[in-house]
């Protein structure tokens, strides 16, 4: 799997941080493996995503036996000054449709 955007020009339309968030709000107990499989990435490049958003206050997460439990926190408001003011409630909203 390789980590670098795909498609004609080199660009896409979503982050590769959208794309991890998308996958565990439709299923927070998601597991890594299965988000780098759906998401085209590595694990260790799923996991690094993981803690930028919970670092930027996106996700939070809880142990459960063996495996995480996410939260994602939709109140937050998107952090480019570009996207001020919908919340990600409202972001995923128009891509979990």
């Amino acid at each position: 799997m390789d980590d670098q955007p795909v498609g004609p020009g080199g660009w896409t339309f979503l982050t590769n941080h959208a794309r991890v968030l998308v996958q565990i709000a439709r299923d927070p107990g998601i597991r890594v493996r299965d988000i780098a499989a759906r998401c085209l990435l590595t694990e260790r490049a799923v996991q690094r995503i993981i803690v930028d958003l919970e670092q930027a206050g996106y996700l939070t997460h809880e142990r459960q036996g063996r495996s995480n439990r996410y939260h994602v926190i939709a109140s937050k408001q998107l952090r480019h000054p570009a996207d001020a003011g919908p919340t990600l409630a409202e972001l995923l909203a128009v891509l979990l449709r």
